[in-house]
């Protein structure tokens, strides 16, 4: 039997209780949320050693997928909190990033050895960079796209992001660019500005707005920027708030994005824009009695927002006893005042 942790939202009341939790289904709308008596449901899985990095959610198959950035291989996850191995190839050291492809028939993987990687060489420590494509009914892999060759210097393929045509943009947070792959499987530099340039984990989080152009942050710099459908004009969206560690992101509609935010915050943040991304403010947050786990990326399953716990503060400090269980939390969000 699946474990689900529900930890009270309510800062007065610090439990910790495990109960039975039913799985809605795929088209069922969650019954209205009080964030101050919803407990925060955390669907537990065991996927000994892996510290996921990336989700996804599929919802005709009714699972979530995460990757693994120590072991790079890519699972699955049912509400009742069964992993199954999807895909697995010893070729990979971490894999990041997940997206489902508009279709609903494809996964697509951001790998690479950036840093956690248990099977980490020195011919792909900071080098590799490729985007995977994964059936998810069979769980083989229609594509193996390189893209190390695109930007010299030191890659992390992190985060992925498909336009209204079906072409995926990969952020590399070590060469601070965006790559495109189109539909055919051409790899091209998409955006590449001084305004991302910095030290350490730079580009991270990226999405679409249908209006035609992109949201991307950035985890050294806890900024947000907006950039057209060339990858030409780049701007900084003016927040009165930084994010770093900013890493995964959703968006929500047009006007609104979530951010997901560790580098011990741990924090996830509904950000709103009035006037088309020139500018924006946190509108809801969620709580510190959340107790997210250093949480690393997002996925929007019906109205629910679920977040990957990666863990990673644990390889950080050194742990010599790696975790074996692994959870996605809700996410609840309270207004900002």
């Amino acid at each position: 039997m699946k474990k689900i942790l529900f930890i009270l939202t309510l800062a007065a009341v610090p439990m910790l209780a495990q109960e039975k939790y039913k799985a809605p289904a795929p088209n069922e709308k969650p019954s209205p949320v009080n964030p101050m008596q919803k407990p925060t449901i955390r669907i537990e899985f065991e996927a000994p050693e892996s510290y996921p990095e990336g989700v996804a959610y599929d919802k005709a198959a009714n699972v979530f997928y995460v990757s693994s950035a120590r072991l790079g291989t890519i699972g699955k996850v049912s509400r009742d909190g069964k992993y199954t191995q999807l895909y697995a190839d010893n070729t990979l050291k971490s894999t990041y990033g997940l997206k489902v492809s508009p279709d609903g028939k494809k996964l697509y993987a951001a790998a690479g050895d950036a840093n956690y990687s248990k099977f980490s060489t020195p011919d792909t420590k900071k080098k590799m960079a490729r985007l995977l494509i994964i059936d998810v009914k069979t769980g083989k892999k229609i594509s193996d796209i390189d893209l190390s060759k695109l930007v010299p210097g030191e890659h992390f393929p992190n985060d992925i992001a498909f336009d209204a045509k079906g072409n995926a943009y990969v952020t590399d947070s070590f060469a601070n660019a965006i790559y495109k792959v189109d539909t055919a499987g051409k790899a091209t530099v998409f955006a590449k500005s001084d305004l991302f340039k910095t030290e350490g984990v730079g580009l991270n989080g990226i999405v679409f707005n249908p209006a035609g152009f992109f949201i991307v942050n950035s985890n050294a710099k806890g900024e947000l920027f907006k950039i057209d459908a060339t990858g030409k004009a780049v701007t900084t969206i003016k927040i009165d708030q930084f994010f770093p560690g900013a890493d995964g992101m959703l968006l929500n509609d047009n006007n609104t994005v979530t951010v997901v935010q560790n580098g011990g915050a741990n924090k996830i943040h509904k950000i709103k824009t009035t006037d088309n991304w020139a500018t924006a403010k946190p509108v809801e947050a969620t709580s510190g009695e959340a107790r997210f786990a250093y949480p690393s990326t997002a996925a929007m399953a019906g109205t629910e927002i679920w977040i990957m716990n990666a863990n990673f503060n644990e390889l950080t400090e050194g742990n010599n006893v790696p975790s074996k269980t692994f959870t996605v939390q809700q996410a609840v969000f309270m207004p900002v005042m």
